[in-house]
């Protein structure tokens, strides 16, 4: 990369910097929403107040494991797994002892997590986990990362002066920086070179690039211009320029050497590839270097690299709101999530949000490196991964942008020589493997698409690759590496989540990964027990005393009424058939008081309880006098409910 670009020189006549974006790692928002008026009583705040009132069972562990493993709390899901499987070994599935070992594993706890594999494949487990543990035991402590398989060519527009950033432009085009071989060119006298112009190029479907000619209008100057990014609808355009406007430079004059920085510009098109209107951002400043512009996804926000104070390195990675009329907001840094005390910069926001940026202040293979990091819907970043060879290498390798549909892009790097910045060439980037990852997100019972179901793809350690949502058919699509394990996860509001673990092939290709979502039944307004997913209230035949089972299911009951002192419940007591009629109203009545005393014997107030046996006039089954059943279906009727009255 031209070294006036990669360096922020104070002291130089002219100076570039670095690029930008990025965002930090994304927090679970919950929609607020309308309830009905006891919406209020959340299942898990209940669950830990039984548990704190020191009762448990496999049932509240799993559920409480759940409601934070599928919101990625690993932490906290890993802490109630662990009771779970420690305490309630014989009522444990196997998926719970994965989703054990993939908390544990996300927490970096390898050891512990392997140990929870080897008793997921114990209790019955099937599939990719099993063959893991047949190739490679010890897989869960490797920690080579798999590099993307890409083939880099020099593209036939390079000159042989530094050539670099390129950018699309439309489905054909390129727009590229270039010192290019224009002669009588002003040169720039520290790198030697003529000063850096904006060039556009054509692009054919398989990358190549040719026709290359100076961007029209009233972009380039004599000074330096550089890396562009486009609006979508190709209307606008944000470059890299000197502080140079209206033939007046802009000098940063508090040095002892005069500093021609490097400032963010905009400009509109007017008529083929002709643009004008250059305006000068307002939150440039001469005492500092801003430049490397990457839009968002959907325009609202831009990124751009900067040494403006508050940056915590050489070079830092910003972002400010576009906010309409030519005003924009305040200056945003990145933080350390993504920037160093190096340099990070040229950032490229594809169609898939997956960052790539560049920087040398990470571990990589020398000189600036491209890494890449999915951002989610609110731009917050996951797993930041080094793309490897190819694509990096000892040199700087820097201003990484492809098109993940066709996987195709471009890299610039100066791997080619050993003249620096002279050297800086513009490679096509063809990634020759790679897989769809793609399905349809459907409703388990009727089979109707769900579309606006949340998708996600994570990694072998749980951590967020990508995210997208169902189109309206409920499909869903991503790309993926070959031979790498990956769990597809689908989520959508009144719906119990489901995850999918696969490994993809060797070889480019599509793998499909339906994901059917199984409806959460509607609770009656009314049905505490049900919103509590309560266990029925059973007892033995003839009795009416409270089972040491039940009492686990009565906790709840009285953890919310401890919480929510306006409510007021009424408990029904049932009983099975066998017996005769008036024998069962009154033993079920017995029973309803038996619950009810054992609430009052917690501390709940009597006014706040009413009880009624209805004997075997509400049966849930088919047993009705004089039909033959089992024990178990007799059982189903001798049960308890509680009813919301206020």
């Amino acid at each position: 990369m031209n070294t006036l670009v990669r360096n922020i020189l104070l002291f130089a006549l002219v100076v570039l910097t670095a690029g930008s974006t990025f965002s930090q790692q994304k927090d679970i928002n919950k929609a607020n929403k309308e309830f009905d008026k006891y919406a209020y009583i959340d299942a898990r705040e209940i669950y830990l107040k039984v548990v704190e009132d020191g009762y448990e069972s496999a049932e509240i562990f799993k559920k409480l494991g759940d409601t934070y493993y599928f919101n990625s709390d690993y932490t906290s899901a890993a802490k109630w797994y662990d009771k779970l499987v420690k305490q309630f070994p014989d009522q444990t599935e196997p998926e719970y002892y994965y989703r054990a070992a993939q908390s544990l594993k996300s927490l970096g706890k390898y050891d512990e997590s392997d140990a929870l594999l080897k008793s997921y494949v114990a209790k019955g487990g099937k599939g990719l986990v099993i063959k893991k543990y047949e190739d490679d035991p010890d897989y869960l402590k490797s920690t080579v990362f798999k590099t993307r398989d890409f083939v880099l060519d020099k593209v036939a527009v390079n000159s042989s002066n530094s050539d670099f950033g390129a950018a699309f432009y439309m489905k054909d085009k390129v727009v590229y920086t270039s010192a290019g071989n224009t002669t009588g060119a002003k040169i720039n006298e520290w790198t030697q070179e003529p000063y850096l112009d904006l060039f556009i190029a054509d692009r054919a479907a398989n990358g190549e690039l040719s026709n290359p000619m100076k961007l029209g209008g009233d972009i380039n100057t004599e000074y330096n211009e550089s890396t562009a990014t486009f609006s979508k609808d190709g209307n606008t355009v944000y470059f890299t320029r000197n502080t140079y406007l209206d033939g007046k430079k802009g000098l940063d004059k508090s040095k002892k050497f005069k500093t021609l920085r490097l400032a963010l510009y905009k400009a509109t098109k007017t008529g083929n590839y002709n643009w004008t209107n250059v305006v000068e951002l307002p939150f440039n400043d001469k005492g500092y270097s801003i430049a490397h512009p990457a839009l968002s996804l959907d325009g609202k926000k831009l990124y751009f690299s900067s040494d403006m104070p508050g940056t915590l390195g050489m070079s830092d990675l910003w972002y400010v709101d576009i906010l309409g009329n030519d005003s924009y907001g305040t200056p945003v840094n990145l933080g350390p999530e993504i920037n160093t005390e190096a340099r990070e910069s040229f950032p490229f926001i594809s169609e898939k949000n997956n960052l790539y940026f560049s920087s040398d202040g990470r571990s990589g293979l020398g000189g600036y490196d491209v890494f890449v990091t999915p951002l989610d819907d609110d731009g917050k970043p996951g797993k930041i991964t080094n793309l490897g060879a190819p694509s990096n290498s000892a040199q700087d390798d820097f201003g990484f942008v492809i098109n993940e549909e066709d996987r195709i892009g471009y890299v610039s790097s100066n791997r080619g020589g050993d003249k620096g910045s002279k050297d800086d060439d513009i490679y096509l980037v063809k990634e020759i493997c790679s897989i769809a990852i793609q399905g349809k997100v459907f409703d388990e019972e009727t089979k109707e698409p769900l579309p606006d179901a949340q998708v996600s793809l994570l990694d072998e350690n749980n951590q967020l690759v990508s995210q997208t949502t169902a189109k309206n058919d409920g499909t869903y699509s991503f790309v993926g590496d070959c031979g790498t394990q990956y769990t597809v996860r689908g989520v959508k509001e009144g719906y119990n989540p489901y995850e999918k673990m696969i490994e993809t092939p060797l070889l480019s290709g599509t793998v499909d990964v339906p994901l059917p979502l199984k409806r959460i039944g509607p609770c009656p307004p009314n049905d505490l027990g049900c919103k509590l997913n309560l266990q029925p209230i059973y007892f033995d035949f003839d009795k009416s005393n409270i089972r040491p089972d039940a009492e686990i299911e009565l906790a709840k009951i009285l953890a919310a009424m401890r919480e929510y002192k306006e409510l007021i419940i009424h408990i029904e007591s049932h009983t099975d058939s066998r017996g005769n009629d008036s024998y069962n109203e009154a033993l079920s009545e017995r029973r309803a008081q038996s619950t009810l005393q054992w609430l009052v014997g917690k501390g709940i107030d009597a006014s706040r309880l009413t009880a009624k046996g209805y004997g075997e006039t509400q049966l849930v089954n088919q047993c009705s006098n004089g039909v033959p059943c089992t024990a178990e279906e007799h059982q189903l009727n001798r049960r308890s409910m509680f009813i919301i009255k206020n």
